[in-house]
């Protein structure tokens, strides 16, 4: 599969499964109706599928560049890292916008969201990698 499509069926899956969780969430916890969650959510979800596309196009490039090739624990912990810090710096003034509370209220809600979404990010990664195949830029040259 070539680069670009990978980076765009993985992206749009993995917003997927986020949508469906996240939507319901939030309007339980800030007591807001559904059909304002999940839009929400589609919202928040839009801009994640963005910037999934842009951090794992310049991961990539970085990991290609790698001697050691392969994806080890501590490179996912590493993109998944700096994958769920980029996206929050990018949510919180959304939520906080959205939701009508402080920033400080849609870090700590982010920071939830974070703690479960980092696992969900190595998980699925690993998932996506052993359905599709490992990305060229993690496999040994010849």
């Amino acid at each position: 599969m070539n680069p670009t499509t990978r980076r765009v069926l993985q992206a749009v899956l993995y917003e997927v499964g986020a949508i469906a969780f996240v939507g319901p969430v939030l309007g339980f916890a800030f007591g807001k109706p559904a059909s304002s969650t999940f839009l929400l959510a589609v919202v928040l979800s839009t801009i994640a599928l963005c910037w999934n596309y842009v951090f794992n196009a310049l991961f990539e490039r970085w990991e290609s560049r790698q001697v050691v090739k392969g994806r080890s624990f501590a490179r996912r912990l590493a993109h998944g890292t700096g994958f769920e810090g980029g996206l929050t710096i990018l949510l919180v003034p959304v939520m906080a916008f959205w939701l009508e509370t402080t920033f400080l209220t849609a870090f700590v809600a982010n920071l939830g969201l974070l703690a479960l979404f980092f696992f969900y990010a190595i998980g699925y990664t690993w998932a996506f990698d052993k359905i599709f195949g490992l990305p060229q830029s993690a496999l040994a040259t010849r």
